[in-house]
């Protein structure tokens, strides 16, 4: 296991805060039993900024082409039928899910093809698990083309904590299913846009990992 590049900014922002409050601590308050308390809640701050930003290996024995593996640890929180706008144009099945601050907050391509659109939204800071986060929120739209013709399109989406989305997508770029495709910084979301004859694997409320949970498969 490693820490993702793009945390170590803020990883030491808040190392050097924390330092800076403990050293403080310890030199103006004499009163140990309110120093240590202060100070171990700072330590674990640090060492919690550092877990956040793990980056896993992840090696999952999945043989079938056709299956959509999760982008993202976390809870499904919505299996429904939708009308997707943006990109698809048409009816799909919308596989949500939701990232708590103790999930691992990379992003890994679900299916491996080529991809064929990317667009960065800004937008407003709702609670992520919320319908209206997947339209209002800032988010980024990414969609992927198999070989077979099909497209899986999907969001990573801000949620009230999270102030940066890094995506990795380009638009031609082959993808593979299992590599890194982005990082979402804290409390986040992320929306799979599926066709309506895949066979959905999961049901809302059903814990999932990334790369290595199937979400559904193609036909």
């Amino acid at each position: 296991m490693r820490i993702h590049k793009d945390g170590w900014g803020t990883i030491a922002a808040i190392w050097a805060i924390c330092i800076s409050i403990i050293i403080i601590c310890a030199i103006f308050i004499k009163q140990i039993w309110i120093t240590l308390p202060i100070c171990a809640i700072f330590v674990f701050l640090m060492t919690f900024i550092l877990y956040f930003f793990r980056v896993p290996v992840r090696r999952g024995d999945i043989s079938s082409e056709k299956a959509v593996t999760s982008v993202a640890d976390g809870e499904v929180v919505i299996v429904e039928k939708v009308f997707e706008e943006e990109y698809l144009k048409r009816e799909c099945i919308q596989v949500s899910v939701y990232m708590n601050f103790f999930d691992m907050h990379v992003n890994f391509w679900p299916i491996s093809g080529e991809c064929t659109y990317y667009k960065y939204h800004p937008g407003k800071y709702f609670l992520a698990f919320m319908p209206k986060a997947s339209e209002l929120n800032e988010h980024t739209s990414m969609a992927v083309r198999t070989e077979n013709g099909q497209e899986v399109f999907f969001k990573q989406i801000a949620g009230t904590f999270a102030r940066r989305i890094v995506c990795l997508a380009k638009v031609g770029n082959p993808t593979v299913r299992g590599n890194q495709c982005g990082l979402i910084k804290f409390g986040s979301r992320i929306d799979m846009y599926l066709p309506l004859d895949a066979d959905i694997k999961v049901e809302v409320g059903d814990d999932v990992v990334a790369c290595l949970s199937v979400i559904a498969e193609l036909k």
